[in-house]
């Protein structure tokens, strides 16, 4: 079932290489803090270490105890302690409040908080204000990308989402533009850039002045194209149901830095279990971009490849058996296990699913973005609500329905006024629009609906190029965001994703920009290098960067038109997201 892709697809360059930095510098920063100590860490952050440093090494460089910070008193009666938190205000005032504590009992201890990925003048403000700022010596874990798989790296940062494009909290827009920087700066200069979107352009400006004021290497380029892409440009897509396993094992189970805790439902025992999901599972991937549909009968007949493998070991003679013991078993039981797992949880993922009756919301989303029985989806909306489902997923359909019926009316009056400021926050953003009094289809409106309801098949596929042009000529129509089906027509459903991206991508990378320019800001290269002979074409090679996180579903997409057209795809983001994750984000309760 994995598709292998072209044969002369490009090879990916090693981004182990960011983990081993990012180690190196937390341990010399640990040792910073000579002998023993206690270190607390942020309760995001402990997933994200364990991926870069465990506690053995912690332990080797004198770390005694491990604290989640919690916000409460402490127990730890170390006389140094280190903090590993994000810069946020909140925990500094928490470690303020033990420094003076210390101090109010007479107790002398050292203290260091690193933050990660950088600290922020207003905690050092803090830290001032509590009267601890002598008692304390801060510093940095520059600590910008995590390789969650070899085409994906991740800022680890979901807060990117609410603070910019909601607060209008710009404060990670440098934090951004440094971790471009640093891929940047180990994998050679990039050949252009180009982005879409407000905080896109800010972030390029600022990578653009880091690498201005450093130091300027000839180094043999590994990434060819660069795309820094805002999430608030398309937001129908992380909004729609994942189908490809992979998102469905996101949705249910929440994969967390790469890799995901399966219960005892799936497991078959009275313990749940922590395993890695990436392209070294080699059961997930081959089934990891598949359509949930296809993937049973691919488990199927790998239990029975499987079952024929172990089968071989009747008839053997001694030296047979203890070859095939030594060369073929460990990876048999290894594979088995994996199968296992994987079976288990497409068990549960579809029993979860049958619950939530999800044939009937996605035909209701398919319609939606169809612009077909608005009036039937509107019914099945309204009985979501009444019945108390879930109230994540009635507003994302309640979202749904807003963006690709131009501001259809929506009532809030079923969940209370306590969650006003939530419906204030969706519309501020932009996804819950209000329809202005006398708005009528414009020319190119009517030309891309005429496109769309044409459902005859060849005619639909022929069309798809044109769907897309008119789509791109929408967007450039529009000056400010309001999303509409027809402005996000060609990024909706996970194949017209497909063929949006390509249009677009063909355009750029084969230099005709035509009605590209004012979509997308480009810039060339800062600094050129001699194209000298290497083991792979860097132009085939592309970085996209999501700016307020993407899903697994955007991802697959960009594999398959990898795979289709000789590219490799590199995903940069500040998060893996989905549509419960976006929608929380964004609730008035929010912490």
């Amino acid at each position: 079932m994995a598709h292998t892709g072209r044969r002369d697809a490009p090879e990916l360059p090693d981004f182990s290489l960011l983990k081993r930095l990012a180690r190196d510098q937390l341990i010399y920063l640990l040792e910073q803090l000579p002998g023993k100590k206690d270190l607390f860490i942020d309760a995001d952050l402990m997933s994200l270490l364990d991926r870069i440093a465990n506690v053995t090494t912690l332990k080797q460089h004198e770390v005694d105890k491990l604290y989640k910070v919690e916000l409460k008193p402490i127990v730890s009666t170390s006389d140094q302690l280190c903090f590993l938190i994000r810069p946020r205000i909140q925990t500094v005032k928490w470690i303020a409040d033990i420094v003076n504590s210390d101090k109010a009992s007479g107790r002398f201890r050292r203290y260091k908080i690193i933050f990660t990925p950088q600290k922020f003048y207003a905690c050092e403000t803090v830290l001032e204000e509590q009267g601890v700022y002598g008692d304390v010596t801060t510093d940095e874990w520059a600590f910008y990308l995590l390789p969650l798989d070899d085409d994906i790296i991740s800022l680890e940062l979901p807060e990117f989402f609410r603070d910019n494009f909601l607060e209008g909290d710009q404060r990670w827009v440098t934090t951004a533009g440094s971790a471009l920087r640093l891929v940047y700066s180990l994998y050679g200069p990039f050949s252009k850039v180009y982005g879409i979107g407000r905080c896109a352009k800010m972030v390029y400006e600022s990578w653009r002045d880091q690498v201005e004021d450093g130091e300027q290497k000839a180094r043999q380029p590994e990434i060819g194209n660069v795309f820094l892409i805002d999430r608030d440009v398309d937001f129908v897509t992380p909004l729609c149901s994942q189908v490809v396993y992979e998102g469905l094992v996101d949705d249910i189970f929440r994969i967390k830095c790469g890799s995901v805790e399966f219960g005892p439902e799936v497991t078959s025992s009275d313990k749940s279990l922590k395993v890695m999901v990436n392209s070294q599972d080699k059961v997930f991937n081959e089934i990891r971009n598949e359509h949930f549909s296809n993937v049973f009968g691919f488990l199927s007949q790998k239990a029975r490849n499987l079952q024929t493998a172990y089968d071989k070991r009747r008839g053997m003679d001694i030296q047979q058996m203890k070859t095939f013991v030594s060369e073929e078993l460990k990876g048999l039981k290894q594979e088995h296990r994996l199968l296992s797992l994987h079976i288990g949880a497409s068990e549960c993922i579809m029993k979860k699913k049958t619950k939530q009756d999800f044939q009937e919301l996605l035909k209701t989303e398919h319609s939606l973005l169809e612009g077909f029985e608005v009036r039937e989806c509107i019914s099945f909306i309204e009985e979501h609500i009444n019945r108390q489902i879930s109230m994540i997923d009635s507003l994302r359909l309640l979202c749904l329905l807003s963006i690709t019926e131009n501001g259809e009316s929506y009532k809030t009056s079923s969940y209370g006024i306590e969650h006003l400021l939530t419906f204030a926050n969706l519309k501020q953003i932009g996804l819950l629009v209000e329809q202005q009094p006398g708005e009528t289809l414009t020319v190119m409106e009517s030309k891309v609906g005429k496109l769309v309801n044409d459902k005859t098949a060849g005619k639909i596929q022929a069309n798809l190029h044109d769907i897309t042009e008119a789509s791109i000529s929408l967007t450039l129509a529009h000056t400010s965001y309001s999303p509409s089906l027809l402005e996000t027509l060609g990024l909706v459903h996970q194949y017209l994703l497909k063929f949006f991206l390509n249009i677009i991508l063909e355009k750029v990378l084969r230099k005709k920009p035509h009605q590209i320019h004012d979509v997308f800001f480009n810039c060339s290269h800062l600094c050129a290098v001699q194209r000298a002979k290497i083991k792979t074409d860097p132009q085939r090679i592309i970085l996209v960067m999501f700016l307020g996180g993407c899903t697994y579903s955007e991802i697959s997409a960009l594999r398959f038109l990898g795979r289709e057209k000789g590219y490799k795809f590199i995903v940069l983001t500040t998060a893996i997201t989905n549509s419960a994750r976006l929608l929380e984000a964004l609730l008035d309760n929010h912490a």
